[in-house]
Parts: C-alpha cells; structure tokens; sequence
C-alpha cells in the first residue's frame, strides 16, 4: 500500500514589528535622561549694564527651558538634562557671547543643592547679631587648601568654606561692600557673592 505524505504544516508567522511614528524612536532614551532644575550666578551683573529679559534669551538660546531670572543681580534659573555644572556654564556663556556680544562669568548650581545648602544653614553654627547681612559666595571650584577661618577685616567675617562655598557675614556701614574686598582678596575674582536672602529666592 502506498503511504501518503502528510501535508506541509505552515509555519506560524510572526507578528510584523510596527514602524516608529515620528518622535518615538528616540522616547525611550529621552525618558531615561533626567531633566533637572539649574541656577545659574552671573558675575558683574546689574540693572545697569544688563537686561534680565536678554539674559532670558540667551538662555533659552542655549537650548535651556523654563528660564526665568530673578531679581536684577544675574540670577537665571533653567530647566536642562542633567549633566556638569561646568558644561552648562559654558553653554550658557557661549550663549551669551553670540546673543550679546560679550559675556558674563556663570557659576551654576543644581537647584536641589541650593535647598539642601539652605536647610543645612552653616550660618546657624554661629552666634550673629540681627543687624548682619549674610552672604554666600560661590566658587567655580573647591579651593585646593583649608583656610584658617574665620577671617575677618573690620565688620566683615568669612566664617567658614564649606565645599565649593564661603559664608560671610557683615555689618553695613558708610565705607560700602568692605566683605567684597576681604573675600575677593582670600578667594580671587572667579567667583560670585549672592545674599542669603538671594539665594533662598533663588531656590524655591
């Protein structure tokens, strides 16, 4: 008797992958890149020789998002994936110097390090009169040598340096700003001095 073959079996087809719509093929990626909050000090800046709403734009020029400046000292906060305060700084300076011709010298913090910095209070560990004015000066980096603190000159103190910051305190008096001199004579001139006031403005 002759045998009869059996019929081929199909292969089960396998579902067909769809194409990517426009804008999906990179969603995973930019769900995994962290967006976060920056503040960004601008050395030298016044109302006098800087606009707040130029600044503006040359942030949001260096491909930052949701700039907003506060008050009229240099003071930008911006929305931008997370990467070096360095390497922003320099965005934002590059930025500045096509949008304006020149530019200002940016020290940026994580916004996050603001509020932590801010609930810390190094101020706190020191017994200050009402009438002194804190300030916090910020470093583009960490200063190589401990410096014997506090130091002081006439009504200004540099109480303590804390990584890449220094905390003053100062009486106001009819000679002016005397605490910039003593902190641009111990720290140089690449750095940036905010009021604590500023800062917690800054922050929220």
């Amino acid at each position: 008797m002759r045998m009869k073959t059996p019929p081929a079996t199909k292969k089960a087809s396998r579902p067909t992958k769809k194409a990517p719509r426009p804008g999906e093929r990179n969603s995973g990626a930019l769900k995994r890149t962290r967006v976060r909050r920056y503040a960004a000090f601008l050395r030298g800046v016044s109302p006098l020789n800087a606009k707040m709403p130029e600044l503006k734009r040359c942030f949001e020029a260096a491909g930052f998002t949701d700039v907003k400046t506060v008050l009229g000292s240099g003071n930008v906060v911006f929305s931008a994936p997370a990467a070096s305060a360095a390497s922003l700084a320099a965005r934002a300076e590059a930025a500045m110097q096509t949008e304006l011709g020149h530019s200002f010298a940016t020290i940026v913090r994580p916004v996050a390090a603001l509020q932590a910095m801010l609930e810390a209070d190094p101020f706190a560990q020191f017994r200050l009169a009402r009438d002194v004015k804190r300030v916090v000066t910020f470093f583009k980096r960490a200063p190589k040598a401990k410096l014997p603190t506090p130091l002081t000159f006439e009504s200004a103190r540099i109480l303590c340096v804390v990584g890449s910051e220094a905390f003053s305190a100062y009486v106001p008096g009819p000679r002016g700003p005397l605490f910039m001199r003593l902190i641009e004579k111990t720290f140089g001139k690449d750095i940036t001095t905010r009021t604590w006031d500023t800062v917690k403005k800054v922050a929220k």
